[in-house]
């Protein structure tokens, strides 16, 4: 699990069977300290409805197929929550 901020929405308007009705944002990953970690990418938001500016957790590999209706779908990453607070210790 990683965090990352939702920067954007994103439109499909032929999407791969299985991935009907689900939306997409485009994400850049974040370290815990706010810094970025890597390039922006495009992931399935499962349940939490995130939107522009929120942050979020997300899976990658097998498990971000798992949270979606189909988990035979070939996705990179999936949002699994909207982080509240972001605390270090």
């Amino acid at each position: 699990m990683y965090l990352g901020t939702v920067i954007g929405t994103l439109e499909a308007t032929v999407v791969y069977e299985g991935l009907e009705g689900v939306k997409l944002l485009w994400v850049a990953p974040r370290k815990a300290d706010g810094a970025a970690a890597g390039a922006p990418l495009v992931a399935c938001d499962a349940t939490p409805q995130a939107g522009p500016g929120d942050t979020v957790f997300l899976v990658d590999g097998r498990e971000a197929t798992m949270p979606l209706p189909n988990d035979f779908v070939p996705v990179d990453a999936t949002i699994v929550g909207i982080v509240d607070e972001v605390t270090q210790e």
